[in-house]
């Protein structure tokens, strides 16, 4: 092989990695802006549930006791706990922002999951919540709160799913040998029981 040959070769390598380097650099932004995306959109459909489980705290559909756990719980998630988006969005590269810790107080998760459970024991079965239903004006917000708390399922799923995509790509070899995510931490998914109803919302 003669040194022309050698010297096309070692371009030819060098743009080969050179390409690979911009591809994975740019799908790992695109990927961490996502992540940012799909929590600010879990965080607003969080807040969504929070408000009209806090509505169903005080439209008198529930018992005392009842009421009392669902306000104290949708007070809890939706003012409380932490928010899942950093205090200053602007803060850091699009990396440290997606996987930016939450803001102190009470864990978010625990307590959007002790909001599942209050609004599970205090919902019912689903012949109990036909008999809230008989009620005037108690089906709309029934199934208000039931949409809410699908859509906070499928945006925490999706957020997930981002998140998991993240960790896949940052744990490639590629990836670790370039240092293609600096200092960046691991974004991590959002754990919470978010149960309410065994089944989807009827459309």
């Amino acid at each position: 092989m003669s040194a022309a040959e050698i010297v096309l070769l070692v371009i030819a390598g060098a743009a080969i990695v050179a390409g690979l380097l911009l591809w994975h650099a740019r799908r790992l932004d695109r990927l961490h802006r996502r992540v940012l995306d799909t929590r600010a959109i879990l965080e607003t459909q969080l807040g969504q549930r929070s408000e009209v489980a806090a509505q169903l705290a005080h439209s008198g559909l529930l018992d005392a006791a009842s009421s009392v756990v669902v306000a104290e719980a949708a007070w809890q998630a939706g003012i409380h706990a932490d928010r899942l988006i950093p205090i200053d969005p602007a803060h850091g590269s699009i990396g440290i922002r997606a996987a930016a810790p939450l803001t102190g107080g009470l864990d978010r998760g625990q307590a959007e999951s002790d909001l599942t459970v209050a609004l599970r024991a205090a919902l019912g079965e689903p012949a109990d919540r036909e008999l809230m239903a008989a009620t005037s004006g108690a089906r709309e917000l029934l199934e208000q709160v039931e949409r809410c708390c699908y859509r906070a399922q499928l945006a925490r799923r999706f957020h997930n799913e981002v998140v998991v995509a993240v960790l896949s790509l940052r744990g490639s070899w590629f990836v670790r040998f370039f240092h293609l995510a600096g200092r960046a931490p691991l974004p991590r998914p959002v754990d919470m029981d978010d149960a309410v109803f065994d089944q989807a919302p009827r459309t």
